[in-house]
């Protein structure tokens, strides 16, 4: 067997598929994303090369780059959420009492699809009778807001959802982390006089940092690159207060039929969401990780 495995030619037949299957899923799409952003179509009639025409005048669209900026803040959001879903995950990790009963509560929006969670909050926001409403009427509250039809309040009521959705996610990652902690580590930090909150914030967090940092990635880049639930609940609306930048993409090629343009779009969204991560995992490195 190690003979078979020392066999350069054996392993480059073993990785042959994979690299197929990526190629063919992932990086020709992104070529052709590209590509299509050089030309002016419809998608179904003939192309005309345009250069570069299609991303000089995506970086002087206004639209756009307020679309970038509210797929910014929700990332930003999404980061500050990390810690609560931590907060909580620690709390669930010190064996309180249903702590099991919480991690399958938590988890439930995670097997809901986005369509169904979306028309969810429609039915919570609603003006005239969703649950929000009722609560601040009931309480003396005679104007409460139209959640999803005022522009300076749509972008923030979208970003509740969305954070409740992938809670569950992030919850369970950060549990099976701290559980993954030997509990003699634990012990001995008690038995040296060390407090809950000290144990929390100077050993578990230490230990768990490197899981920490792989989520700051999945939430930051999953944020500048989301799109369905906040499609099915305003469309980008109203007049544009809650468009990000995969939502702008998707009218730009499907709705006007602008396809080249809004390669171009997207293939900028990959640029952007690429170089944040750099940024992040620049930021966010160290020289060595703690070994237990």
């Amino acid at each position: 067997m190690n003979k078979v495995m020392s066999n350069k030619w054996i392993i480059a037949l073993y990785v042959l598929p994979a690299l197929l299957l990526i190629g063919i899923l992932i990086f020709i799409p992104l070529i052709l994303t590209g590509y299509y952003g050089l030309m002016k179509w419809d998608g179904i009639g003939s192309m005309e090369f345009i250069g570069l025409q299609n991303y000089v005048t995506a970086l002087q669209d206004k639209k756009f780059w307020d679309s970038a900026l509210h797929s910014f803040l929700l990332a930003v959001f999404s980061t500050l959420s990390l810690f609560i879903y931590l907060a909580i995950s620690l709390i669930l990790a010190s064996k309180i009492k249903g702590a099991d009963l919480l991690r399958k509560i938590y988890l439930i929006p995670m097997l809901l699809s986005s369509v169904a969670i979306a028309q969810l909050w429609v039915k919570i926001y609603n003006p005239s009778n969703g649950m929000i409403n009722s609560l601040l009427m009931a309480i003396g509250v005679e104007n409460p807001p139209a959640w999803l039809a005022e522009p300076s309040l749509v972008l923030y009521a979208i970003f509740i959802p969305i954070l409740w959705q992938y809670a569950g996610f992030y919850i369970l990652i950060y549990y099976a982390a701290l559980k993954n902690i030997p509990e003699s580590i634990i012990e001995a930090a008690k038995i040296d006089g060390a407090s809950p909150i000290e144990i929390a914030y100077k050993i578990k967090l230490p230990l768990i940092m490197g899981v920490v940092k792989v989520t700051i990635v999945l939430a930051v880049v999953g944020s500048l690159k989301y799109f369905d639930l906040i499609y099915v609940m305003t469309g980008g609306g109203p007049n544009g207060a809650s468009e990000v930048m995969a939502s702008y993409m998707y009218k730009l090629a499907f709705s006007t039929n602008n396809f080249g343009y809004g390669s171009a779009i997207g293939f900028l969204l990959l640029i952007i969401t690429l170089i944040v991560t750099l940024i992040i995992r620049k930021a966010t490195a160290t020289k060595e990780e703690i070994q237990y």
